[in-house]
């Protein structure tokens, strides 16, 4: 699914305004998921020294902010939707820095570790390699990113207001390697469940050292 500049800037802009017109309603249906798996398949990776300086990558209303801010870390959100933004500033108490995907603009080898869960499907296909070198450069020579995706056979689609991608595990690989990344780890969620009922592709991966 090719799309111009126009239909992609619209097709963005509808997924965030789904968020933003939703912001309350999806910080009460979020705001008690358990992502620690997530959160510690980021963090058992990371070589620095802690506290560790952390991109929220999509942080929606501030959950996983706040988690990573009790532990210690240094911790920086992005969100391109407003109200979601404004949220996060007040759940997380940590800076947040409201930018959409189309509109990066992020350090050069910043962060140790790059948290995006449930936000790297919402980018549009044609756009996930820039947005995957920028995330690259963001992150200090050896830095973990990691990413939680809902799963699929390498679809996208607009359903209703929002755009999503779903990738399998090898065509994920490909853009990750392509970006300059190597793998670590991957799983699937919920844990403990056949793999029919874990939709949830989760992987983490490492800036490698040298990468032109």
């Amino acid at each position: 699914m090719k799309l111009d500049p126009v239909t992609l800037q619209q097709v963005v802009a509808r997924t965030l305004d789904h968020y933003h017109g939703r912001a309350e309603a999806f910080w009460e249906g979020t705001r008690h998921h358990d992502v620690e798996q997530n959160i510690e398949a980021l963090l058992r990776h990371i070589r620095a020294t802690p506290p560790f300086g952390i991109l929220d990558f999509g942080c929606g209303p501030g959950r996983d902010l706040q988690a990573f801010a009790l532990r210690g870390h240094r911790v920086v959100g992005v969100e391109g939707a407003p109200a979601l933004a404004e949220m996060a500033r007040s759940h997380g108490g940590c800076e947040v820095w409201q930018q959409d995907f189309l509109r990066l603009e992020l350090p050069d080898a910043c962060f140790d570790g790059v948290f995006a869960n449930a936000s790297l499907f919402h980018v549009p296909r044609q756009e996930l390699p820039r947005v995957l070198r920028q995330l690259h450069a963001t992150l200090k020579p050896g830095g973990v990113l990691f990413s939680s995706n809902p799963r699929g056979d390498n679809q996208e689609s607009i359903n209703g207001e929002r755009y999503g991608a779903y990738y399998d595990l090898e065509t994920w690989r490909d853009y990750l390697t392509a970006a300059g990344f190597i793998e670590l780890e991957h799983y699937y969620r919920p844990a403990g469940l056949p793999r029919e009922q874990q939709p949830w592709l989760a992987s983490v991966w490492r800036r490698m050292e040298a990468y032109r």
